[in-house]
């Protein structure tokens, strides 16, 4: 049997960025599209994993994919944890994840469209959602961090809605084997069944 080849790791330099105002205007929703936002409460990790690797395989967001569920259940599932699924005709078409942390900040963990939803104005609206929700509370800031691996428009529409970058540092991504992938499909598969 032969083995399976190894991934080679990915450079990335990472950008941090704040925002500490609300923004003053949010894009409204496109017409004719049939859209909708719901928090998602106790979210089942098959399903947030789903999310995780429709919106973000493209752009290498491995980590919270390879956590255990104990691990990973402690995040999501934790009280300062807010997830909202996006849906358009009724199937799910990207989310967003906010973190309440200390220092009356709130980060923007992760924002993303799914592939058949890019490119029809979403990106901007539902940022502008995602930043209405982190700012209901208050916060002395709102942050969140990009990298180059994202996708191409992430670090200009951050920029767009009002976010400052603050640092830059560089990061090894290592992306997911074959074997990797194959162990998610299985698992999801299971819990589908």
């Amino acid at each position: 049997m032969a083995k399976a080849a190894k991934t080679k790791p990915l450079k990335a330099t990472v950008t941090h960025l704040e925002m500490k105002r609300r923004p003053r205007a949010i894009t409204p929703l496109p017409v004719n599209l049939h859209a909708t936002l719901m928090k998602a409460t106790d979210i089942p990790l098959h399903f947030y994993r789903y999310l995780q690797w429709q919106v973000g395989r493209e752009w290498h967001w491995v980590a919270r994919l390879r956590m255990t569920d104990d691990h990973l259940s402690k995040i999501v599932h934790a009280k300062t944890t807010s997830i909202f699924v996006l849906s358009v005709d009724g199937a799910p078409a990207g989310f967003f994840e906010l973190a309440d942390l200390e220092d009356s900040t709130v980060e923007l963990s992760y924002f993303g469209l799914m592939e058949h939803v890019r490119r029809r104005g979403l990106g901007e609206w539902m940022l502008g959602q995602a930043l209405t929700t982190a700012w209901a509370t208050t916060p002395a800031r709102v942050i969140v961090s990009t990298n180059t691996l994202d996708h191409p428009a992430a670090l200009p529409l951050y920029q767009k809605m009002g976010f400052e970058p603050v640092s830059q540092n560089q990061a090894i991504v290592r992306p997911l084997s074959d074997d990797e992938i194959l162990s998610l499909m299985k698992a999801g598969n299971q819990t589908a069944g």
